[in-house]
């Protein structure tokens, strides 16, 4: 194939557009570089010679086109135990209150990447929390990326991966088999069920049901503020009354929506989804107060909606800008560290 012609301006922004529209993502002149590589090995791997010819492609997601360009446009970038003063937080305070025996917990990762956030919170309630057998637990992995999806499935890791956890978890919950790789155990990768979703696609997040405790750490800040919003909103429908939300440590909550109550532990900050009762009171007046200050949400609604025909998942950020659990794209900066620094069948741990 010849070397590959420049994007233009118009068709960079109507690619731009494209991706915005379906996955809430912000690309901006700074990353025309990354965005172009991803698009010029997309156009040789389909044989397009042409960008308009590509994005006719693109557009009727010919063989799942539009998956494929999200995938290359992901970086992920993780390991074990990170953040694990949310873990600590999950079991000291999260979960405390439970009923002795019988109560069912559901966890939800998202973006879960490949894998590691999602494990880490079945080792930890397995060796932390004494109460894990007297209780139907369910933890649920996400993606918008399927490629990392089906790496998470797999469940092999290099050492990297591994470097925060104790000799003794490795041991016990890993086989070797290589001198630089593990494969968690069978029974564990049967605990965490893995499936994709769309943070800004209400009916693909509703149909997930809800959780008691949703990780949801360090994407949201790689959205522009109307579909911060918007994702907001997903994942405070996804939460049971009562729920928690456990945000990344750059991220705050408190500057994108009024709906959650910030709840400070020992260990965490962490956003909780009001009782029922408790949260008929005062809400409403502070939805109008926000309601001012929203003038864009709808249309990134309505975006949204117009992209599950174009996207179903959502980029990554440029590898070397800010990898992260399933960091996706460029961070428009807006909600940076403030003050508060077909569904899943049941798996149990």
């Amino acid at each position: 194939m010849p070397d590959p012609i420049p994007v233009s301006a118009e068709d960079f922004r109507r690619l731009c557009e494209f991706l915005y529209r379906g996955t809430g993502m912000v690309f901006t002149e700074s990353k025309r570089y990354y965005v172009e590589r991803r698009v010029h090995e997309r156009m040789a791997a389909t044989g397009s010679l042409t960008f308009n010819s590509y994005f006719a492609r693109l557009r009727i997601d010919h063989a799942g086109e539009v998956e494929q360009l999200v995938n290359a446009f992901t970086v992920n970038e993780t390991y074990f135990y990170r953040e694990n003063h949310q873990l600590r937080c999950l079991t000291r305070d999260l979960l405390a209150g439970r009923p002795a025996t019988g109560n069912r917990i559901r966890i939800w990762s998202v973006p879960c990447s490949t894998g590691e956030e999602p494990y880490s919170i079945a080792l930890w309630l397995l060796e932390n929390w004494p109460p894990v057998d007297a209780h139907d637990i369910e933890i649920v992995g996400s993606d918008i990326d399927t490629t990392v999806l089906e790496a998470a499935r797999t469940g092999r890791y290099g050492k990297r991966a591994l470097m925060h956890l104790p000799p003794a978890v490795v041991e016990k919950y890993f086989e070797q088999e290589s001198e630089d790789h593990w494969r968690i155990l069978e029974d564990l990768r049967e605990s965490v069920r893995f499936a994709p979703v769309n943070l800004i696609d209400a009916a693909g997040t509703a149909a997930f049901g809800r959780f008691d405790v949703i990780f949801c750490r360090n994407v949201l800040i790689y959205f522009d503020e109307a579909s911060r919003r918007v994702a907001s909103e997903n994942l405070f429908e996804s939460l049971l009354p009562g729920g928690f939300l456990c945000l990344g440590h750059t991220e705050s909550m408190s500057r994108i929506s009024p709906l959650f109550e910030v709840r400070r532990f020992a260990d965490a900050i962490v956003y909780q989804r009001p009782e029922e009762r408790k949260a008929e009171r005062g809400m409403q007046a502070k939805l109008d107060r926000w309601a001012e200050r929203d003038p864009e949400r709808d249309a990134a609604r309505a975006g949204g909606r117009d992209g599950e025909r174009d996207a179903a998942r959502l980029p990554e950020g440029e590898r070397g800008g800010a990898p992260r659990d399933g960091a996706r794209g460029e961070a428009p900066g807006a909600a940076a560290a403030g003050e508060d620094t077909a569904p899943p069948a049941r798996a149990r741990v």
